[in-house]
């Protein structure tokens, strides 16, 4: 896909929430706030995932929704997770998570693939 939408990076970088959705048999959807948006990857720092990247070893294809509710901005990022225990990265999670005591175990790396409007309008549901 390429680099981010600016729009689309930039809600990503102000979220305190993202929301990372999974499919085994069963959809999956958990809230993640330790997190970092780059032009081409969206990383998410793992501290407590189980069933999340039991997902994503059986189907590594992932969304990534953010929402703004006071502005009504809002996307869905369709893309390709992996996971990753690289020394960098767990010391990039536990800069962030280690001022809440929690230690990052790696990140899941996501590729975006596709991108989608979620704010209210003619554009809800477009792919950007």
């Amino acid at each position: 896909m390429g680099k981010l939408h600016s729009d689309v990076k930039k809600l990503l970088e102000e979220a305190k929430t993202w929301v990372l959705s999974t499919c085994d048999d069963k959809p999956n959807a958990v809230p993640v706030f330790f997190t970092s948006a780059k032009d081409d990857e969206l990383v998410i720092f793992d501290v407590f995932m189980a069933k999340t990247l039991d997902n994503i070893k059986k189907n590594s294809q992932v969304a990534i929704t953010v929402f703004n509710d006071s502005t009504m901005q809002g996307y869905q990022v369709k893309g390709i997770a992996q996971y990753s225990s690289d020394a960098s990265l767990i010391e990039a999670g536990n800069a962030v998570t280690g001022n809440f005591n929690l230690t990052t175990k790696g990140a899941v790396i996501v590729q975006p693939q596709e991108v989608y409007v979620l704010s209210p309008g003619p554009d809800n549901g477009k792919q950007i």
